[in-house]
């Protein structure tokens, strides 16, 4: 099964020493996850807007905003909790919702 990490918070530090570190702290979870990181994913950029059940348009998120996602594969939800509880951004002050996907047959 596949799951959505969906990442709240955290942050990228100012300085060019603090940031290299925190990518290598990132680096290092993905490479123990190995096979399992279906898609790495990326950070939000920040800029979102909502589209409402009549179809009009606002700026910003639907409840606390996003700040990046990752897709992993697991045996389990539990499994995949577990892999997300090494995520750096937990270290930054961050959390994550660990979303199961629908496989179609």
């Amino acid at each position: 099964m596949k799951y959505l990490l969906v990442y709240y918070g955290g942050g990228m530090p100012e300085t060019p020493a603090a940031q290299a570190r925190v990518l290598k702290q990132w680096e290092k979870w993905f490479t123990k996850l190995g096979p399992a990181v279906v898609d790495g994913g990326n950070p939000f950029s920040g800029a979102v807007n909502k589209v409402k059940e009549d179809g009009t348009i606002a700026k910003g998120p639907i409840g606390k905003r996003a700040s990046g996602y990752s897709i992993l594969e697991a045996a389990s939800l539990d499994k995949a909790s577990k892999m997300a509880k090494g995520c750096p951004i937990i270290k930054g002050g961050g959390q994550i919702a660990v979303y199961e996907t629908f496989n179609a047959m």
